[in-house]
């Protein structure tokens, strides 16, 4: 069982299989991640530390580097979307966190590290590989966010991928699925990244939307 020291902190270790996580259900992965995170002590208990980030584009093909499902070296895996959870650090000596249950980059790593690891910014792509981040604070994720599941079935009703064991989520106002308006991320979407664009983050149902190369600015200006 691998374990991973928290490079925040300095201290106190993670074992990933403690975390709920069905391969192909990256969302819900981070739903069931933000919960732990808030319970066990390893964020604030109402989440207010916490932000979900969906990556994707209109053409629903996002590289990203050293993910587990990827049989190359290098671990690039082509995603159709992707979802993560960037912990901001407040007290000024620890970097923000990136808990990414697909990653083989240390759990949880450095955003920086994450950033310059795996999202590779630098990098020059062509344009239909662009990605795009929509953030949402995950006490409103964690009240609005639905699924059913309905994406991971065929045209026969079969699965695609097992489903995980716990029940579909349902958002508090009883919507029973909304995943397609978290995963629509585009590039018309995309906000300057200045201060008041941060301030939405916390009122927004679907978050806000930013470019690759902004991810930690956008971080470095919460307060």
């Amino acid at each position: 069982m691998a374990t991973t020291t928290d490079p925040g902190s300095g201290s106190g270790s993670y074992n990933i299989p403690q975390f709920d996580h069905t391969p192909f259900y990256c969302e819900e992965n981070v739903y069931m991640l933000c919960k732990k995170l808030c319970t066990s002590g390893i964020a604030d208990a109402k989440g207010s530390d916490l932000f979900v980030v969906f990556i994707s584009n209109e053409k629903k093909q996002i590289p990203l580097w050293h993910q587990k499902a990827s049989h190359r070296a290098d671990g690039v895996t082509l995603w159709d979307y992707h979802v993560i959870c960037v912990q901001k650090k407040r007290d000024g000596d620890s970097p923000d966190l990136v808990w990414d249950l697909d990653s083989s980059l240390p759990f949880p790593s450095p955003l920086w590290r994450y950033v310059a690891d795996s999202i590779r910014p630098s990098v020059q792509l062509f344009s239909e590989y662009r990605r795009y981040f929509r953030i949402v604070h995950a006490p409103v994720f964690l009240r609005c966010f639905a699924s059913d599941r309905r994406h991971m079935k065929d045209s026969s009703g079969n699965w695609i991928a097992d489903p995980p064991q716990h029940d579909p989520i349902v958002a508090e106002d009883g919507t029973v699925h909304n995943l397609n308006e978290y995963m629509d991320v585009r590039g018309t979407d995309v906000s300057r990244c200045e201060t008041s664009l941060v301030d939405l983050v916390y009122s927004q149902n679907l978050g806000v939307v930013i470019g690759q190369s902004q991810l930690e600015e956008f971080f470095s200006l919460m307060s």
